[in-house]
């Protein structure tokens, strides 16, 4: 048997943000992070509106960029003393990610972070508030899946957090918050997107529920991501929507090893952060070689290449059509090609902020918590400890693989 939930209502569309006048509630709680949704006016336009639909509105500002379990529980303390019945999230990825597991501690204030670590291991929510995500960049999807990635950097550890229960009731997708994305985020969070509709393609729990989500999401993102990129504004749109596609299609259908290593790196070095859809973009065609010696795995990514007509006759040559066309996308959007040119920020550097004997040192550990991470289960291949710390060691050099 299988399950495809989303949430209830999706608005989507400029100027849709005014559809939280419509909600019913006596209060409501919105959760942001640094500033953006502040600055451009949209904060201080949704409070308009939850007041407008009769609500007492407080404000949960500063949720960092990886939030952290810190975050998380001053917020869910501040709920617990405000008692909302909707929590607003709007933002990146980040806020909306924080504000979902705030959720869970607000309704459940005895549960642990350990409880929770556990996929689809969430005690029943609804009981106390509702949830509305407004994303305001254009990858993360998190308005419309049942997963939240939470850091924990005492351990240096991202934990993606899964339960259908944080799926939120009402997501509101209105392109007019993303025309405020500078290009470099464009570009992550776009790449971001990309990873999420082919991992969802070829992942193990696939249907055909989440195929049509997934390759008509990976078409839009290959036409529209770099005119976004670039400034186009209806590109922008297009890729606001095609974010979102694709994530219907990853919470259904889950995701595979790009993001168990993405979510193992990210954190696990003194010289920063390795944002996490640079890693991504970084590790896709990798990790494609390294699924492409499943043979329903290598159909799938030669579906993709032929839905977005790349040249090739042979699977195996649409396979290599399709690696190539990701690499390129990489270059145009000033991505690097591996972690030894990740500069600061998720630019192309000669230098990496990652010191090489760091990243060897720390290899069998990162990779072991790769390999036990959630998204690892749905991957059409399972590596392991020895390939995936080759994986890991070709990602940082941009080397060939062929194991």
């Amino acid at each position: 048997m299988g399950r495809f939930t989303l949430p209830r209502d999706l608005y989507h569309g400029k100027g849709s943000l005014a559809e939280l006048k419509n909600l019913k509630g006596k209060k409501a709680i919105i959760v942001v992070g640094g500033g953006s949704m502040k600055r451009g006016g949209f904060l201080g336009q949704a409070e308009e509106y939850l007041k407008e639909a009769g609500m007492e509105v407080k404000l949960f500002e500063g949720v960092e960029a990886d939030p952290s379990v810190e975050t998380v529980m001053r917020g869910a303390k501040m709920m617990q003393e405000f008692e909302p019945d909707w929590i607003v999230a709007m933002g990146g990825g980040s806020p909306i990610d924080a504000a979902k597991t705030m959720w869970a501690f607000y309704e459940y204030p005895d549960v642990t972070f350990e409880d929770l670590i556990t996929p689809f291991s969430f005690p029943e929510l609804r009981q106390k508030a509702h949830f509305c995500a407004i994303p305001s960049t254009s990858g993360t999807a998190t308005e419309v899946t049942a997963f939240a990635v939470i850091t924990d950097y005492q351990k240096g550890v991202k934990y993606p957090l899964a339960d259908f229960n944080i799926t939120p009731d009402v997501a509101i997708v209105d392109p007019a918050l993303a025309e405020t994305m500078p290009p470099k985020l464009v570009a992550h969070t776009g790449m971001d997107a990309m990873t999420h509709a082919i991992e969802a393609y070829v992942s193990t729990l696939h249907c055909n529920y989440t195929d049509p989500l997934a390759l008509h999401a990976i078409k839009m993102i290959h036409d529209y991501l770099k005119k976004s990129y670039d400034g186009d504004m209806d590109a922008r749109a297009q890729m606001h929507d095609a974010q979102c596609l694709a994530g219907m299609a990853f919470s259904n259908a889950l995701l595979g090893i790009v993001h168990s290593m993405a979510h193992k790196t990210g954190a696990a070095f003194s010289g920063g952060h390795i944002i996490h859809g640079a890693a991504n973009a970084m590790y896709l065609p990798k990790v494609i070689k390294f699924n492409a010696k499943n043979q329903e795995a290598a159909e799938r990514y030669a579906d993709i290449a032929r839905f977005i007509s790349l040249p090739g006759n042979t699977t195996d040559e649409l396979i290599e059509s399709l690696i190539e066309e990701l690499r390129n996308m990489n270059r145009m959007l000033n991505i690097p090609l591996g972690i030894k040119n990740y500069g600061e920020g998720g630019l192309i550097a000669d230098t990496s902020i990652i010191d090489e004997k760091e990243f060897l040192d720390k290899l069998p550990t990162v990779a072991e918590l790769a390999i036990g991470d959630a998204c690892t289960g749905s991957n059409p291949r399972i590596p392991t400890q020895e390939e995936m710390e080759k994986l890991l060691k070709a990602c940082y050099y941009d080397a060939e693989i062929d194991f």
